[in-house]
């Protein structure tokens, strides 16, 4: 007979554990389980808060002064800007500087060719020290020797004066009478050497060279023969009233001299030397001036930022502050003064910047430094752009920023306007922002 085989299988333990046992131990687990839990939400809070307070850093709130700014967008210029240039067109000579090179007020920068002038004022030189002797020519008077000489040339003219006057006397008609026979008898025996040789040509005997030599002779014997002739007629007519008036004249005028040198010059004639003196030294001045223009100088201490020049080019005086390419081409070169920030305010903030409020200056060229400044001047007329209405403000630079700074960077400026007092600062690490859990006001 076969038995059926029934497997054992182990006993659940509410099989096991009586029903009366079993409501008493669910109630100790779940107290025992709760117990746990809130033991470990009490841990967890606790070494939560101790870490929090560890990990807590305190500050010092302080209280102080603050600088109240207004920030504005600026550009670095000059002050002054101009095109330098000779007075008179001519060729420069000498270039002793470059673009880029600092100046100071005065120093020589080029020289213009002068060779033209050099003539002029040795010339002019010589004109005021002929005039200055003259002058004193004036004021000393007439040396003695003068005197003397004026003296004697007088007794000459009355000499003659005199003898004029008196006639020809009977030694002299006499004499003028033999030399009149005497040529009178040359005159005769020229003809006979003459009439003689003209008969020994016509025979053979001469030349006609030698009857041409004897014809000249003859020739000149009845020159002097009239000659003599002429004189002894004036002797015997004596002298006119014509050479009589003329000898009181001559006489008259070396009195006349004589008198002048005797009493010196008159105040007139010294005041006519002192002007002729003043003219002199005039012309010797405008010269110089000339002259000292060749070298050309510069105005004030500044930079050189464009050369437009060579030695030997032709430059041509322009206006000083002219922008024209044309007109700075003919010149020598450019040069710039002191540098200065321009800004632009808005007319909202504009009351509140002052001439001599500090300011402070951060380049574009240098961003890691920044530069002190002094508002030098307000603008007194507003500047219209695109509808936007600005009042341009310029600011004095430090000694630095003018050595570093180029012409045309950009800076971000502050204006000290103001100081806000006994502020209270408390660090932005202080500051704590807690977020709120969700459904929480």
């Amino acid at each position: 007979m076969t038995i059926p085989f029934q497997p054992s299988y182990p006993k659940r333990w509410h099989e096991i554990i009586p029903k009366r046992l079993r409501s008493r131990w669910l109630v100790g687990l779940l107290l025992a389980g709760g117990i746990a839990g809130g033991g470990f939400g009490l841990y967890r809070t606790i070494s939560a808060s101790q870490r929090e307070k560890s990990q807590m850093v305190t500050t010092t709130v302080q209280q102080k002064s603050l600088p109240i700014t207004i920030s504005a967008n600026g550009t670095i210029k000059p002050e002054r800007t101009i095109n330098l240039s000779p007075k008179t067109a001519g060729y420069l000579k000498q270039l002793l500087v470059k673009e880029g090179d600092r100046v100071q007020q005065g120093q020589i920068v080029a020289y213009m060719d002068a060779s033209n002038l050099q003539g002029q004022l040795t010339q002019a030189r010589a004109q005021l020290a002929q005039q200055v002797a003259n002058l004193h020519k004036s004021i000393n008077g007439n040396r003695s020797e003068d005197i003397a000489q004026a003296q004697a040339q007088l007794s000459e003219a009355q000499a003659k004066l005199q003898q004029l006057e008196t006639g020809n006397r009977p030694e002299e008609i006499a004499q003028a009478q033999a030399q009149l026979n005497k040529t009178q008898a040359d005159l005769q025996l020229a003809k006979d050497d003459l009439q003689r040789n003209q008969n020994l040509f016509r025979q053979g005997a001469i030349s006609e060279q030698t009857v041409v030599q004897k014809r000249s002779a003859r020739d000149v014997a009845q020159a002097a023969a009239n000659q003599a002739q002429a004189a002894f007629k004036l002797q015997r007519i004596g002298t006119r009233a014509e050479e009589i008036a003329q000898a009181r004249s001559q006489v008259a005028q070396r009195q006349q001299a004589l008198n002048l040198l005797k009493a010196g010059s008159r105040p007139e004639d010294i005041a006519t030397a002192r002007a002729q003196v003043d003219a002199a030294r005039g012309a010797l001045q405008t010269i110089q001036t000339q002259l000292n223009d060749t070298t050309i100088k510069a105005p004030f201490t500044g930079v050189v930022t464009k050369k437009y020049s060579d030695p030997g080019s032709f430059v041509t005086p322009t206006t000083a502050g002219s922008g024209i390419e044309g007109s700075a081409s003919n010149s020598i070169l450019t040069l710039a003064s002191t540098y200065q920030v321009v800004a632009y305010l808005d007319e909202a903030n504009l009351a509140r910047v002052k001439v001599g409020q500090p300011v402070k200056i951060a380049p574009d060229s240098y961003p890691d430094r920044s530069f002190k400044g002094t508002v030098s001047q307000v603008a007194a007329q507003a500047t219209t752009t695109a509808n936007v209405t600005s009042f341009e403000v310029k600011i004095a630079l430090e000694p630095a920023a003018q050595r570093l700074l180029k012409v045309g960077t950009n800076a971000e400026v502050e204006f000290q306007v103001g100081q806000l007092n006994n502020a209270i600062l408390v660090p932005s690490a202080a500051i704590v922002r807690q977020k709120m859990a969700q459904g929480s006001i």
